[in-house]
Parts: structure tokens; C-alpha cells; sequence
């Protein structure tokens, strides 16, 4: 995993706090800034669906168990494992079902990593939300944490929302067109106020 923040940050960092002194507060206040890239996009968007509306430690010990029975975590063999088996790691069916389409789609390069340095961030979240299991949320959380796209601004992120209504409207949650926006202050480094504005919630780094 790729702990050190993208290069474009300091850059991002400087012109968000001359335009805006919330984020200037935020900048002083964490300046540990790490914005990890965890590497292998398969295995990421795997577990990005073994994880859904369960527990970080509940989602921790499914992921162990199923990466134990696969030993293989490439696409090629994920998609030959039987349903059954992958249940029995502690797999709901249909998430079971979900990780077999996705390495289905890494197979035949519907999902195709190599291409997407020349695509738009919504080309990409366009690829990626046709898996099932996989929509527009769990698409940005990509595009943040394991492609660090500069200017990503997750409107159905609910922390996100938390903060921009304790920071700018008084504690009054956004309409989506006025967190639209608001987002238009931060661009082009959306990506960037988004993680300092998680950090003001909780000062642990949020990483997925």
C-alpha cells in the first residue's frame, strides 16, 4: 500500500486554503495527510463488496475467510468457484454472486484497469457500476482511495454531507443541489476537501 499522499497535493492544499478559511483551518489542523493507494483493483473492489452493510471486523474475518478457500485472488479463478463454497466463507448468496460477476468482468475486460488512466472519472464510474454490487458510491470511493483522482466529490457519502452541514450551513443537512454546489468552491481538488472534511468528523485517516 502506497502511504504518501498523490503529487498533486500540496498544490491542491495551497489553493483550497487561499480560497476558503474553513479548508484553511482543516489544512493546519491535520497535516498528516495520507491518501493510500491500495494497489491491486481487483482485490480492492473485491472487498469493497465483501464489506457492504456489514461491520469493518464482521467484513475483516469474511474477507479471511474467503481469501483462505480461494488462495488465488485473481479473476480468472474467482470466477470458477462455486457459489456454495464461496456461502460458505461467510458470504451472503448474493454477495457470493456479486464477486463471481465481478472477476467475470476483469475475465473478459469489460472491467479493464490498463484503460482507465486515459478515461473520465464518470467513464470510469460508468465501467465499474455495471457490476452488480457496485454502484455510484463505492465507484467514487474507488476513484479516491485506489486511482486518487483529484476532483472527486461523493454526493451520497454521508459523512461528507455530516460535515458540509457543520461547517457551512449551521448544522442544516444539503439539498443535492446545493452540496453540488458547494462542491463547485473546492474544484478542481474536490478529492482533497472531501478527505479534510471526513477528517473534521473523525480525526483517524479514513482509508477504504
Amino acid at each position: 500500500m502506497n502511504k504518501r499522499p498523490p503529487a498533486y497535493w500540496p498544490t491542491a492544499c495551497a489553493e483550497l486554503a487561499a480560497a476558503d478559511p474553513v479548508m484553511a483551518a482543516l489544512i493546519e489542523r491535520y497535516p498528516d495527510a495520507i491518501l493510500a493507494n491500495r494497489g491491486d483493483p481487483f482485490q480492492t473492489l473485491a472487498r469493497a463488496i465483501v464489506g457492504q452493510q456489514i461491520s469493518v471486523k464482521a467484513a475483516d474475518s469474511v474477507w479471511a475467510r474467503f481469501a483462505g478457500y480461494a488462495q488465488t485472488l485473481h479473476p480468472e479463478h474467482i470466477a470458477t468457484l462455486k457459489l456454495d463454497a464461496l456461502a460458505a466463507c461467510g458470504l451472503s448468496r448474493r454477495k457470493a454472486e456479486y464477486l463471481r460477476d465481478l472477476a467475470g468482468h476483469f475475465v473478459d475486460g469489460r472491467v479493464e484497469p490498463m484503460r482507465w488512466e486515459a478515461m473520465t472519472d464518470e467513464a470510469v464510474i460508468a465501467e465499474l457500476t455495471g457490476v452488480r454490487g457496485i454502484g455510484r458510491w463505492t465507484a467514487e470511493m474507488f476513484l479516491i482511495f485506489s486511482l486518487r483522482r483529484p476532483d472527486v466529490w461523493p454526493l451520497d457519502d454521508i459523512g461528507l454531507q455530516k460535515a458540509v452541514a457543520l461547517l457551512y450551513f449551521d448544522g442544516e443537512r444539503p439539498t443535492p443541489k446545493k452540496l453540488v454546489q458547494h462542491g463547485e468552491r473546492h474544484a478542481p481538488w474536490r478529492t482533497v476537501a472531501t478527505w479534510y472534511l471526513w477528517r473534521s468528523l473523525d480525526p483517524v485517516v479514513v482509508q477504504y
